[in-house]
């Protein structure tokens, strides 16, 4: 397997104030959405979340196992769990991605000589190379939370993309309503 495909899933969705993973998109929750565009790009997509809330969707789901420290604690369970060098790891409430655009950041990735490279600087919906665990270990074992500041030290390259649509997440309740058909 040269790469992976991880939707994010675990969150606690306290902006939105529900499970935003499970909300209907498109006649599917929005994290199966997701993961769908990630199908024909990678070679196995995996979601990261609880296996009682999202086991029944039809994908492999990982646990993270430092549940409650935020999105770089997922990152970290799928790092840990692959086995391909390069892995797609992307948010469960970017609806708007295209499985092009995430094929190109593939693509881009392996040539780029980075440890991550990242669209319009949105660190969830990156490539991470499987080499970037320790670091991520390393910081959330020093109370790090933050993605990019876990991330310092390691080769990160921007990914230039034209549609930064692509990359607009649903949050709450207002971007919800907000958001076009």
């Amino acid at each position: 397997m040269s790469q992976a495909g991880f939707v994010l899933a675990g969150g606690a969705s306290s902006r939105m104030g529900t499970d935003k993973a499970l909300l209907d998109w498109q006649g599917q929750p929005m994290v199966v959405h997701v993961a769908n565009l990630m199908v024909p790009v990678t070679s196995q997509v995996t979601l990261v979340g609880s296996l009682a809330k999202y086991g029944h969707l039809g994908f492999p789901v990982i646990e993270d196992q430092k549940a409650g420290l935020g999105p770089l604690s997922g990152i970290r369970a799928a790092l840990a769990a692959t086995e391909s060098d390069w892995n797609l790891i992307v948010a469960c409430d970017m609806p708007y991605l295209n499985p092009e655009l995430l094929k190109r950041l593939l693509e881009e990735a392996k040539l780029s000589g980075s440890d991550c490279l990242m669209p319009a600087g949105q660190p969830l919906c990156a490539a991470y190379h499987r080499r970037c665990l320790g670091t991520v270990d390393q910081a959330l074992a020093s109370g790090v939370r933050k993605v990019r500041q876990a991330l310092e030290g390691l080769r990160v390259k921007l990914f230039e993309v034209d549609q930064v649509v692509c990359f607009q997440n649903l949050n709450s309740p207002a971007d919800w309503a907000a958001k076009p058909v």
